[in-house]
């Protein structure tokens, strides 16, 4: 087989929670263990970081890999879903796993993917560690597919967990709770290995803690030691921070090359990563954490967070797609001058949207329509739903019909914004 051909078979052979939803959800790790097992148990052969979280996991951990990177490690970076190319999940120092691995690592234990019948993501993992382990990596940063105790990265034996925060999304697996999430997303947390919590919420911090105690384990909550009273924009539209610690700057002018105005709280929890790996023996200087942080972008690739894809029209987008992570994608909106606002959006259909649809502007153009996959939520749909919450605009097949429509009405002066799911984005950065 070719990569096409290869991929083809990926997604077309195996469940794959992004784009079926839950039919290709799996309630336990027995798969991961007997494919861990099949291939000797390679995250046993590398250091690790295991990242988990509600919103801001995949931005945490494309800057850790970029810290990382900058100070000499061999750095493997496991994340998802991707956004145009499969590869994308499987890094190492910022560069996708080859064609050529994928094809051959299918190729060579098909056999055996077909004997077990594991979901597109436990095949995933599975290739991702072998990878990792056959290129000898120092550390490899581990982001969370959907939850955390039952999600297939979590064989992982960490140097550090991390939880970024908590809300309700995927709550047809993970519960209709805050806490009930929580809990989920806690079960990363390992015997006697430290555990950062991105934000303090009143919700879950009891539920950390409870688990921490259990595993006899200390928790750091990022945003307690850290904090910053604002940012400022560069030149070159990078955010700028002076990062303090009980009123002590520690980090002045730290430059950051993501612009989302959310990326304040990512910052913390990365910030307290470093701390903690310091004092477990890793070296990582201060200037490998400014280098790091100001080229997150060209040294792991990352896309899609409140990413500026041209100007005159400003056309942005930005992956946030529950109502947590749209939330904050709102204020940054709100904080952005513009003359009209249009709005490109969809959804999948899965999810609750109701409440989603309630907090977005009324003042403003939409153009609804649907990704590319069996998930999406109908264009037509989406419409007579948002009709419902006050929201007006035209329905379009196709996202990037629904763009070119929004830039043949937006003056020079407006905004465009792309987004509601992950791959909608997908189809226009």
């Amino acid at each position: 087989m070719n990569y096409q051909e290869t991929l083809s078979w990926l997604f077309s052979q195996l469940p794959m929670y992004q784009r079926q939803g839950k039919a290709a959800y799996k309630a336990d790790l027995k798969n991961t263990l007997e494919l861990d097992q099949y291939f000797n148990h390679p995250h046993h052969k590398f250091k690790s970081i295991h990242i988990a979280g509600t919103n801001g996991k995949g931005s945490v951990s494309h800057m850790l890999a970029s810290i990382l990177q900058e100070s000499g490690y061999k750095v493997g970076l496991y994340t998802s879903p991707h956004l145009k190319d499969f590869r994308e999940r499987i890094r190492l120092n910022g560069e996708m796993v080859s064609e050529k691995f994928v094809v051959e690592f299918v190729e060579a234990h098909q056999v055996k993917f077909k004997e077990i019948q594991p979901s597109f993501f436990e095949m995933t993992v599975a290739m991702a560690f072998d990878y990792f382990a056959k290129e000898k990596i120092d550390i490899a940063v581990v982001e969370t597919g959907m939850g955390g105790r039952l999600d297939s990265t979590n064989i992982v034996s960490p140097d550090l967990s991390i939880i970024t925060n908590i809300g309700l999304d995927h709550t047809v697996f993970l519960g209709n709770s805050v806490p009930e999430v929580a809990a989920e997303k806690a079960g990363i947390i390992k015997k006697e290995v430290p555990v950062i919590i991105g934000e303090t919420q009143a919700e879950t911090k009891s539920v950390f803690e409870e688990f921490a105690l259990k595993k006899n384990t200390k928790l750091h909550f990022a945003d307690q030691y850290y904090e910053a009273d604002y940012s400022m924009l560069t030149v070159d539209n990078k955010q700028l921070f002076n990062i303090k610690h009980k009123d002590n700057i520690e980090y002045s002018d730290l430059i950051l090359d993501l612009t989302g105005n959310y990326q304040k709280k990512n910052l913390f929890t990365v910030l307290r990563a470093i701390d903690l790996l310091n004092e477990q023996g890793y070296k990582i200087e201060k200037s490998q954490i400014y280098g790091g942080l100001a080229n997150v972008v060209s040294n792991t690739g990352l896309k899609g967070r409140w990413q500026i894809l041209a100007y005159n029209p400003t056309i942005v987008c930005d992956t946030g797609h529950n109502l947590e992570g749209m939330t904050l994608v709102l204020d940054q909106i709100k904080q952005t001058p513009y003359n009209k606002l249009h709005m490109v959006f969809g959804v999948v259909d899965d999810k609750n949207i109701e409440k989603l649809l309630t907090i977005l502007p009324k003042v403003a153009e939409y153009y609804f329509t649907k990704a590319d996959i069996p998930r999406a939520l109908d264009e037509n749909i989406l419409k007579e739903k948002a009709k419902g919450a006050g929201l007006n605009g035209k329905s379009f097949t196709k996202v990037k019909d629904a763009l070119n429509n929004a830039k043949k009405n937006a003056g020079v002066n407006d905004l465009i914004f792309i987004g509601g799911s992950t791959f909608v984005v997908a189809e226009v950065v």
